[in-house]
């Protein structure tokens, strides 16, 4: 199940997208300080001033090998049911 804040946050990034005010910048991954793509949304404060808040990353490798999609009935399909490795 999606959590509530996962939802908004959809919600907010496509009224985002709406108004152009998003933005794809190249950050460093604290953990492992490797550069990584992030979606941004733009904050326009009163004073003019601009800061972006980052929602999510893009997939460095291949997203199908390193996630396993939901099913339909519950659960998620496993590495071995998706490729048949």
């Amino acid at each position: 199940m999606i959590a509530a804040g996962h939802k908004a946050n959809f919600e907010m990034l496509q009224a985002a997208f709406n108004n152009n005010d998003v933005a794809l910048m190249e950050c460093q991954l604290a953990a492992t300080g490797k550069p990584v793509a992030v979606l941004c949304v733009a904050n326009r404060l009163a004073d003019g001033e601009v800061e972006f808040a980052p929602f999510a990353m893009f997939f460095n490798g291949n997203p199908y090998e390193e996630i396993n999609p939901p099913k339909s009935d519950g659960g998620f399909f496993t590495h071995d049911e998706i490729w048949g490795e």
